[in-house]
């Protein structure tokens, strides 16, 4: 099927283009969400008058875009799971979540605007994308941690394998001293 692009669509074309799609796609998601139209001649005509104010209105919204972006982008926010000492989260964080840690710092980010690489099944920082405007996307980051405390420590660099070592560590060093201290007193007896 044949539609002209009402706005620019990633991996698609720019606005005011005519684009050879898959009908479900074009039934399913471009036409609901009025991304595109039909291209027929009178949906061209009809393009051609209201060009002039689509770019207006996109260029606008792009800018809007972008001043929020500018505060947002580069951001970290917090999102305390639960998870398990080894640091695999029972579950996964999604787009949903970070949606909402953004909307409790007092930024307006839906959950669709969040683009996730791939799922966030573990404990640490993770770089997740923001697109505001098809035409604009920040980076922004999520401290994926147990609490509060957790997740002070990992902004400061440290990791949670790196704690879980230290915390054996310094378990395993007061062990060998007890023992030392034990074998000491048997000798002296």
């Amino acid at each position: 099927m044949q539609v002209i692009l009402l706005e620019r669509v990633a991996k698609l074309g720019q606005m005011g283009e005519v684009v050879n799609v898959k009908d479900g796609y074009a039934r399913n998601y471009l036409l609901p969400q009025g991304k595109a139209l039909r291209a027929n001649d009178s949906n061209i005509k009809s393009f051609e008058t209201k060009k002039a104010q689509l770019e207006a209105t996109n260029l606008e919204t792009r800018k809007e875009a972008e001043a929020v972006g500018a505060k947002l982008d580069g951001q970290t926010f917090v999102v305390i799971r639960s998870a398990s000492d080894a640091g695999a989260l029972y579950g996964s964080v999604t787009p949903r979540d970070a949606a909402e840690a953004a909307t409790e710092a007092g930024f307006t980010v839906g959950r669709t605007l969040v683009v996730l690489d791939k799922p966030i099944k573990d404990l640490g920082l993770h770089t997740v994308s923001v697109r505001l405007h098809p035409e604009v996307t920040v980076k922004i980051q999520l401290n994926v941690a147990r609490s509060v405390e957790e997740a002070e420590l990992q902004a400061s660099g440290k990791s949670i394998a790196e704690l879980a070592a230290e915390a054996e560590a310094e378990a395993e060093f007061e062990i060998a001293e007890l023992f030392d201290e034990m074998g000491a007193a048997a000798s002296d007896e």
